[in-house]
């Protein structure tokens, strides 16, 4: 038994892998972290861009993909095959959990992250493609993407909601959710069970910015602001969890467990530290508590393995929380503000990385192709 075990079987959170390699599915790594304790595997398109240009494992077979499709089509066809081995060597959580953990996620293009009908197709054609029960298609929690999340539970499909950073983004999610469990309920569906969601509130990005205004906002080491450093995204993140807390419970969520509907549980994102003056599982010590996912890179799972603490945490202090984030307000500091200019800069982020991915990979098939 690890701390990642505990952190489960104790608390009721479940530690998901934060990253995707093919050298990992083929050498026994990801089967390795499994067996100590993790839960889940998240994938975006930066991880991939990462993994594909940076090792010579996939050259084969895009070599061969390219023979006689796009480069592009060629790169969904390396990432479904990853998605796919990932997806048997997590099969065992998922089926031992009945269904509630054992999930990889693969994301729909970020250059569909304003077109709500685009994304719609994107992850339909994905969960078709794939077609496991343990696979959670990526959807932005975008303004045009929110109606794409309701619209994929309607269907009966299971979803994984990227890239949240406020609490009104995240109640606009829950809703869909919940709209449409129960338009998928008002269709015939007596069985709600198949059906699965997370929610990814991001973390760390959000303290970047918050610790960015406080110091514009005179926030230097003696001042009164400088107490509110490093605090923000976990007084938000608290937050968004009693947010989660109201809305599963009550007759309206209890209507539609009584159907066998799973709660869409928060995901904590972007949980390795980006400050280094802060400890580095200043995200994950703090975040800990039932019903809930913490997704990790490879380097924050081995040092929660080393000194982790498996308590509850989450849901301590909230009165603090609101206090931290109503300090902030007093400062001029809008968190609603922080959300949309994060939001924006992600999704740049994942499209930079999907574009220079493409280029990397139109060049290396030019080369390949002997041109």
């Amino acid at each position: 038994m690890t701390t990642l075990h505990d952190l489960h079987a104790d608390q009721g959170q479940s530690p998901w892998l934060d990253n995707l390699r093919r050298d990992w599915l083929q050498d026994g790594t990801l089967a390795g972290l499994v067996d100590q304790g993790i839960r889940g595997v998240t994938s975006n398109p930066t991880i991939f861009a990462k993994a594909i240009s940076g090792q010579d494992t996939y050259d084969e077979q895009f070599g061969s993909l390219i023979a006689t499709t796009s480069v592009e089509d060629a790169y969904w066809d390396l990432v479904v095959d990853d998605i796919l081995h990932a997806l048997a060597i997590l099969r065992p959580v998922f089926d031992s959990s009945g269904g509630g953990d054992g999930f990889v996620s693969v994301e729909v293009a970020p250059s569909l992250a304003h077109d709500t009908e685009g994304t719609i197709g994107a992850a339909r054609d994905l969960h078709v493609r794939i077609d496991r029960p343990n696979v959670l298609v990526k959807i932005p929690a975008t303004p045009e993407c929110v109606p794409a999340i309701r619209q994929m539970i309607t269907e009966g499909r299971s979803i994984n909601v990227t890239l949240i950073f406020s609490l009104t983004r995240y109640a606009e999610v829950i809703e869909a959710y919940l709209s449409g469990l129960e338009a998928l309920a008002g269709s015939g569906v007596d069985d709600l069970s198949g059906v699965a969601s997370v929610a990814s509130f991001f973390i760390s990005r959000v303290d970047t910015e918050v610790d960015k205004r406080i110091e514009a906002a005179g926030g230097g080491p003696t001042s009164d602001l400088a107490g509110l450093r490093g605090k923000g995204a976990v007084a938000q993140a608290r937050l968004a969890y009693a947010l989660f807390t109201d809305r599963f419970t009550g007759p309206r969520w209890e209507a539609l467990a009584a159907r066998g509907a799973r709660v869409q549980r928060p995901l904590w994102a972007s949980t390795s530290t980006k400050n280094p003056a802060y400890p580095d599982l200043a995200y994950v010590d703090t975040l800990i508590g039932p019903d809930t996912v913490n997704t990790m890179p490879d380097g924050t799972v081995a040092d929660f393995l080393d000194h982790g603490t498996v308590a509850r945490t989450v849901d301590a202090d909230l009165d603090g929380a609101r206090s931290v984030i109503d300090r902030l307000a007093s400062a001029g500091i809008d968190m609603e503000d922080v959300a949309a200019v994060l939001e924006t800069e992600g999704v740049a982020s994942f499209a930079a990385s999907f574009d220079d991915l493409m280029t990397s990979l139109a060049a290396k098939a030019a080369q390949l192709s002997g041109r």
